[in-house]
C-alpha cells in the first residue's frame, strides 16, 4: 500500500488536479491575478487563498508562510490580494458543483432537497450570512451552494431549479412568490406548509378553513385536499394539493409544547396549537402520480440536508466567520470553505 503523501508541495499539485482545469485562466478572467509581483502565478494566488480558508491561517501567517517559500510579502499586501478573489473562488467553486450525476429516478425527476444555515461575525448578535443548499435527494451529491447576506430570505426564487426537478423544502419556504418562481422554472414542489404565511382557498379560490376541514380527521391519518395558495396581495398564486398528517397524541402533545415555547409574546391562538399536532405538505404533483404516502416520505428525507449542514460545520467549521460581515474577506473565506 503506497504511504501517504506528507511533503506540502506534492500535496498542493495534488489539489490542482481535483480543480477545473481552467481555474488559473478563470483568475485572469475575474481579475483576481492581474499582475505578477510578491505573487507570481495563479496557482500561488490559490495557494494563498487555501493558507487563509482551508488552513484558516490568520494573515500574518499566510504572509510568513509566502515569505518562507516564496519572497518576503507583508499581511497587508496578503489581504489586498485576497479582496480580489471573492469572484473567482465563487466561480471555480460553481464550475465544480454537481460534484457527481445521480441515476434518474423514474420519469426523469430529480427530487432536490432544499435548506439553508446561519452565520455570524466575530462579536454580532444575529445573522450575517445564509449558505441556502441544495442536494439531490436519492444520490446526495451537493447541487448548488449559494452565499447571501442577511437581506435575502430563504426563498425558492434564487434556487436553479428546472423541469424535471422537484424541489423539497421546509416551511420556511413556504411563500407563493418563491414557490411561483420555482413553478415558472417547470419544477415541481414538496413544501411543508405554513397556513399563515399564504391565503388558503379550495380548488375553485373559495377562503378554506384548513383547522375546519381537519378538526374530524382520526390520528395517525392522511388526509388529501385540492388547493390555492395566494400572496397577502393577491399577486401571486400557486395550485395544488395539501396532504395533512395528523400526529399520534403524545407527538401532537410535544409538538405543541414546542409551539408554546417557540412563541416570543403572549400565547399561541387555539388555530396554532390545533396545527401543530399536524405534517401539512403542499405539492404541485397530483396523487395519480406521487400518493400522499410518497410525498410524505419524501419530505421526511429532506432532513439529510440538515445533517450534511451539520457535517459541515462540525468538519469544515464553516459557521466560524473569522472576518467581519462587512469586510470583503468575509466572502473569499466564506467560499473558500467550500471549494
Amino acid at each position: 500500500m503506497p504511504l501517504p503523501l506528507t511533503d506540502p508541495d506534492t500535496l498542493f499539485e495534488e489539489l490542482l488536479q481535483d480543480l477545473p482545469p481552467e481555474t488559473a485562466h478563470m483568475a485572469r478572467e475575474c481579475k483576481a491575478f492581474v499582475r505578477a509581483k510578491k505573487v507570481k502565478t495563479p496557482e500561488q494566488l490559490l495557494r494563498v487563498v487555501f493558507f487563509s480558508c482551508g488552513l484558516d491561517k490568520a494573515l500574518r501567517e499566510v504572509a510568513g508562510t509566502l515569505t518562507a517559500l516564496y519572497e518576503s510579502i507583508t499581511d497587508q499586501a496578503v489581504a489586498e490580494r485576497l479582496r480580489a478573489c471573492g469572484p473567482w473562488v465563487q466561480a471555480v467553486r460553481r464550475r465544480m458543483l454537481p460534484l457527481s450525476q445521480g441515476a434518474p429516478l423514474p420519469a426523469g425527476r430529480r427530487f432536490v432537497v432544499i435548506d439553508a444555515s446561519r452565520m455570524q461575525a466575530p462579536g454580532a448578535k444575529g445573522t450575517d450570512h445564509r449558505f441556502p443548499i441544495a442536494m439531490d435527494l436519492v444520490s446526495l451529491p451537493c447541487i448548488e451552494v449559494l452565499v447571501s447576506d442577511v437581506h435575502t430570505g430563504e426563498t425558492l426564487k434564487h434556487c436553479t431549479l428546472g423541469p424535471g426537478d422537484v424541489a423539497v423544502a421546509d416551511r420556511g419556504y413556504a411563500q407563493c412568490q418563491g414557490m411561483r418562481a420555482a413553478v415558472t422554472q417547470g419544477a415541481d414542489l414538496i413544501v411543508r406548509l405554513h397556513p399563515f404565511s399564504v391565503v388558503l382557498g379550495d380548488a375553485a379560490g373559495v377562503p378554506l378553513e384548513l383547522c375546519a376541514a381537519l378538526k374530524r380527521q382520526k390520528t395517525a391519518t392522511l388526509r388529501t385536499l385540492v388547493v390555492t395558495l395566494r400572496s397577502a396581495g393577491g399577486q401571486q398564486e400557486v395550485r395544488g394539493w395539501v396532504h395533512a398528517y395528523r400526529l399520534h397524541v403524545e407527538q401532537a402533545h410535544r409538538a405543541r409544547h414546542t409551539c408554546r415555547q417557540g412563541h416570543k409574546k403572549g400565547t399561541p391562538n387555539a388555530e396554532s396549537l390545533f396545527l401543530a399536532g399536524w405534517v401539512v405538505v403542499f405539492t404541485t404533483r397530483a396523487p395519480a402520480v406521487l400518493t400522499a404516502q410518497t410525498i410524505m416520505a419524501l419530505y421526511r428525507g429532506r432532513w439529510q440536508v440538515d445533517i450534511a449542514i451539520k457535517r459541515w460545520k462540525s468538519v469544515l467549521d464553516v459557521d466560524a466567520l473569522w472576518a467581519k460581515a462587512t469586510s470583503p474577506l468575509a466572502e473569499v473565506w466564506l467560499h473558500g470553505q467550500w471549494l
